[in-house]
């Protein structure tokens, strides 16, 4: 009789905080965190999800507190927040009650896949890398229903960061990225930067640190549910926030 498949045992002491800051992702929440437990499940992977939840007005804290009930508190910790305080300090926020010694950060609006998490743990015990980024421009990477003034943005962008700032990294204002959780507590401790510019400061201030970077090419879908964040005061910020490292980096 053919035994039936076991799932691979990887406890080797190694755990991951993924954080997920949330602001009206009622519709996204329940698929996303359903992916991630599909995935960690089936690689064996120790992991624990934070939700920071930045008091949505649409009702997704109480959308995070029914997963909670499915999946248990030792896997959904619930970390909300009053108001709606920015990206960096959701992460300080998140890394504050994170236990894992690896922090994995990605969007909570399915524009990241979870399938790509245990490329990004491959990637890191191969190399021992610092800091593992996803990349929409290397290799079979690629962003999809994005409209050709978001994907020109976002190329343009990018192309303007690698010759100011030669970051030694391709995809500088992706946030998907898994750290080592003292790296990523050092970057915080350093990064000045808020909003669009903030996740392209991380890798900049990483490169200056002279720690590794590792790159997994991963596929970003543009969110399903609820509107893009990107307008053009991002545009304006992510500029100005553009010069500012070049100046002082």
């Amino acid at each position: 009789m053919a035994s039936r498949k076991s799932q691979p045992n990887r406890d080797n002491g190694d755990k991951y905080s993924i954080l997920l800051p949330t602001y009206n992702e009622r519709e996204n929440l329940p698929l996303i965190v359903w992916l991630l437990v599909k995935y960690f499940g089936e690689s064996g992977y120790n992991y624990e999800i934070i939700v920071i939840d930045d008091g949505s007005p649409d009702g997704t804290l109480e959308v995070a507190e029914q997963l909670q009930k499915i999946y248990g508190e030792d896997k959904i910790l619930l970390r909300p927040r009053a108001k709606k305080l920015g990206l960096g300090t959701a992460y300080i926020h998140g890394m504050k009650h994170a236990t894992g010694n690896f922090i994995i950060i990605m969007d909570a609006d399915l524009s990241h896949h979870p399938k790509f998490i245990p490329e990004f743990i491959e990637k890191q015990k191969e190399g021992n890398y610092d800091l593992v980024s996803g990349t929409r421009y290397q290799g079979n990477g690629g962003v999809y229903g994005w409209d050709l003034r978001r994907k020109l943005i976002s190329r343009g962008a990018n192309f303007l960061t690698q010759v100011l700032l030669r970051p030694g990294a391709s995809d500088l204002t992706g946030s998907f990225r898994l750290y080592k959780k003292k790296v990523l507590e050092s970057l915080m401790e350093r990064c000045v930067s808020k909003g669009y510019v903030f996740q392209m400061e991380m890798i900049v201030r990483a490169r200056q640190l002279n720690y590794t970077i590792g790159e997994v090419p991963i596929s970003f879908v543009d969110r399903v549910y609820g509107e893009s964040k990107l307008g053009g005061n991002e545009i304006v910020s992510f500029v100005k926030g553009l010069l500012t490292l070049f100046a002082t980096t």
